[in-house]
């Protein structure tokens, strides 16, 4: 008989986030209080003045048609100044910015858009995993980018096989970075944009969590790079920025061919963001940067909770700069082994290494979504296991 699921599917691993949740709720069902420091979805309500705005939006029934494919003219445009005044980047919002139902949509759609049929896909290891799946799904072949801690966690352009190089049609980066939490200056960025000059690549960027910053840290964007713009694209999340997980909708940003040929697909494939969503979009661009400070300082608090509690349980971990999320050595080794222990012992979720690329083995992540309160009593029960 022939099998009802497509091949493709075969080469998938279980989606990381999914296998997780199942191993969350078996714990619930035994009665363990479990503290989930797993999937990085933030516990913040999202802003008064986007939430208004939605309701107001909500109750004009024009927003209940179909919306535009690539986005409102208002979202495209407060996108284009949002990209202007925190980064210097004039973008023409008709045909430089497109809407995204979450940038994970964009990313996966964008391998539909760019690779072709055995086209090799630069990825980091580890890394979020929509990069390799969604060039598994487009057809392509994703080669790994290991990212060490000898490094800081960057990939080490030189380090490319050339033969791996000049087969290369696309390469994904994404920083700050999920899940090392590391971050990027400039001059990585510009060395990052003379390798895809060099190679003939398209180069993608996900920062999604170019606004979680602290300790005086703001992420730069590939698209400051002069000559970037000529083949570089870069996706921009209201996910992480303003607590918006679940409302699902972001942005593509950069050359227009590469943001023209997503808007393709998208238009082939799925019908927009609800209109209502993206005029709250537009709120949450025009908000003051206090904002956006003023979240990224409640996970500065919860940083240092984590790194004290890891210090105290003898584990050692790199002071992050931006990001909700802690990277560090899983003690003996085996990631999953180390997570699995941590659930059965401690009743804490956090996320083995090797689910981000076989160079995450040896490391786990912790995502500070949640309290002060509750990340101390995690990391008191880490010490324990």
């Amino acid at each position: 008989m022939r099998s009802i699921q497509a091949q493709r599917l075969t080469s998938l691993p279980p989606y990381l986030f999914a296998d997780l949740d199942k191993k969350r709720q078996a714990a619930l069902a035994r009665g363990v209080d479990v503290i989930d420091l797993g999937i990085g979805d933030p516990d913040l309500p999202t802003p008064d003045p986007i939430v208004d705005a939605l309701i107001e939006a909500v109750k004009d029934p024009r927003t209940h048609r179909y919306p535009s494919y690539e986005g409102l003219p208002e979202f495209r445009a407060a996108a284009a100044r949002y990209m202007q005044e925190r980064f210097g980047v004039k973008l023409d919002p008709d045909t430089e910015i497109c809407a995204l139902i979450g940038s994970k949509e964009g990313i996966a759609h964008a391998a539909l858009a760019l690779v072709e049929i055995d086209d090799t896909v630069l990825v980091p290891s580890p890394g979020y995993p929509v990069y390799r799946i969604g060039t598994i799904f487009a057809g392509g072949n994703p080669v790994a980018m290991p990212l060490r801690a000898e490094n800081g966690f960057l990939p080490d352009f030189d380090e490319i096989p050339r033969v791996v190089a000049s087969r290369a049609t696309v390469m994904h980066l994404n920083y700050p970075n999920n899940p090392t939490g590391a971050t990027a200056d400039l001059p990585f960025f510009e060395r990052a944009v003379e390798f895809a000059a060099r190679h003939n690549l398209t180069l993608l960027h996900d920062a999604a969590y170019a606004e979680v910053g602290f300790d005086g840290y703001r992420a730069p964007s590939v698209l400051q790079v002069p000559g970037a713009r000529e083949r570089t694209a870069e996706f921009h999340s209201l996910s992480k920025t303003f607590n918006m997980t679940g409302w699902r909708i972001g942005f593509v940003a950069g050359a227009a061919a590469v943001v023209g040929a997503i808007g393709r697909v998208k238009t082939n494939v799925d019908s927009g963001v609800f209109s209502a969503i993206q005029r709250a979009g537009v709120a949450a661009l025009g908000l003051p940067p206090s904002v956006k400070e003023g979240i990224a300082d409640v996970y500065r608090q919860r940083r240092d909770v984590v790194a004290a509690g890891l210090k105290k349980a003898g584990l050692a971990a790199p002071v992050v700069k931006a990001t909700f999320y802690v990277w560090f050595a899983a003690p003996g080794g085996d990631s999953r082994a180390y997570a699995n222990r941590v659930l059965e012992k401690a009743g804490v979720v956090i996320t083995p290494g090797v689910g981000f690329g076989d160079a995450g083995e040896g490391y786990v992540r912790i995502a500070m979504c949640q309290s002060k309160e509750r990340l101390a009593e995690a990391m008191d029960r880490i010490a324990a296991v």
